[in-house]
């Protein structure tokens, strides 16, 4: 098989997986179900990943990839703190909602009795978002930007777990809930909370 072949065969595989994830809500997708909707053998799978684990590992990364990507270009863009943290926090959560198979994966649901390493990609995942979250204030801080209501450390944590309560809300309702819904006025209203 051509490597232009392979790639697009793993990229198929990837998309099926997270749309499995997507429409079987609440349930753990086995290497055969997935293999049916794909088109091919359980060992065709294997063929392309080592494990499930990989499988879902590849989702992380592209998570990683696709949101950091997006994180850098604010960065470039925006230098104002209040106007970075908002447009982060806005980018977790459209990423979300346009993909919530892979969002299961992020929360931790599709995760129930796979390999434990994969929950520890995860946690990284959003404690990189935090420190992200920290520096941001802490530059402010520096240059006499944004002043905090209290810590560089609560104000980052509360954003994150802001995003988290809303992507958890949002496999909780089978993804009726939307991680974008009322954002607008709920984050004026974090950042009355975190902002002088």
């Amino acid at each position: 098989m051509s490597e232009a072949k392979r790639r697009n065969r793993k990229q198929q595989i990837l998309e099926v997986l997270a749309l499995q994830l997507e429409e079987n809500p609440g349930t753990r997708i086995t290497t055969a179900s997935l293999a049916r909707a794909v088109g091919v053998s359980e060992a065709a799978l294997y063929r392309h990943f080592a494990s499930k684990a990989k499988m879902f590992e590849a989702l992380i990364d592209f998570s990683e990839e696709s949101v950091f990507g997006l994180i850098n270009s604010i960065l470039e863009q925006e230098k104002d703190a209040i106007v970075r943290c908002e447009k982060i926090v806005q980018v977790l959560l459209g990423f979300s909602e346009r993909n919530p198979g892979i969002t299961r994966v992020l929360v931790g649901d599709a995760l129930v009795g796979e390999n434990e390493r994969l929950r520890g990609r995860v946690l990284q995942f959003f404690e990189r978002l935090e420190t992200q979250f920290k520096q941001i204030l802490r530059e402010a801080n520096l240059n006499d930007g944004a002043r905090l209501v209290g810590t560089i450390d609560s104000a980052a944590n509360q954003m994150l777990a802001y995003v988290e309560g809303k992507m958890s809300q949002f496999i909780r309702t089978s993804f009726s809930k939307k991680p974008t819904e009322y954002y607008k006025d709920q984050w004026q209203s974090i950042r009355r909370g975190l902002f002088r």
